[in-house]
């Protein structure tokens, strides 16, 4: 009688595990209020810009950031510090196939595998899937999530290096003797993502 006592307890606690799930809050991103800006380097300075979110979500358990992803649209990177035919110039080459090949690549994205409070409210490290040209890869970095009365805002500065996704251009990492015409692996992201229960 004892044993079966146990069997009934476990199965009535294994229904009620299936019957009542962790609520998972999924806000939308609102791609018109987001933002990606883009910082890349070389030995004679430097440009920026900016590429569109595409689409997005971020998923809270009770107030705790718990996942998400973001989609980028790609054929939408702008160059902010030229103007004129030295931008158009710039933005073409970057869409190219020296770059991002945007017409065979037309999107990036990102996607959270695992978040871990960093003991402040709203701070986290973030670990997750980058991919760019079809090649994924994991990055970490930190960002920081802060809830308004209508969804949250998460802000965060991410390095990526573009060898890492067959972005060969101008790299050290695949040609020699360069000099000044080196544009760095390295760039920044500056990611806003405003969302909406």
């Amino acid at each position: 009688m004892k044993n079966s006592g146990l069997f009934f307890s476990f199965v009535a606690l294994l229904a009620l595990a299936f019957t009542n799930p962790v609520a998972v809050d999924n806000y939308a991103v609102d791609t018109g209020q987001s933002s990606v800006t883009w910082k890349g380097y070389k030995v004679t300075g430097s440009h920026t810009g900016n590429i569109n979110i595409q689409n997005g979500s971020l998923d809270f358990d009770n107030g705790q950031l718990t996942g998400g992803q973001f989609t980028i649209d790609m054929a939408s990177i702008t160059c902010t510090d030229l103007d004129g035919g030295y931008k158009d110039k710039l933005e073409g080459h970057l869409k190219s196939a020296d770059f991002f090949g945007v017409d065979e690549h037309p999107t990036a994205a990102f996607a959270i595998t695992k978040v871990v409070s960093r003991g402040t409210p709203g701070d986290y490290k973030i670990t997750g899937n980058l991919t760019i040209k079809n090649i994924t890869k994991e990055i970490r970095f930190l960002a920081n999530v802060q809830e308004s009365a209508n969804g949250a805002v998460a802000t965060a500065d991410i390095k990526v290096d573009r060898s890492d996704f067959n972005v060969r251009y101008g790299s050290g990492s695949f040609f020699d003797n360069l000099g000044d015409k080196t544009i760095y692996d390295e760039f920044d992201l500056t990611i806003k993502l405003v969302t909406s229960k």
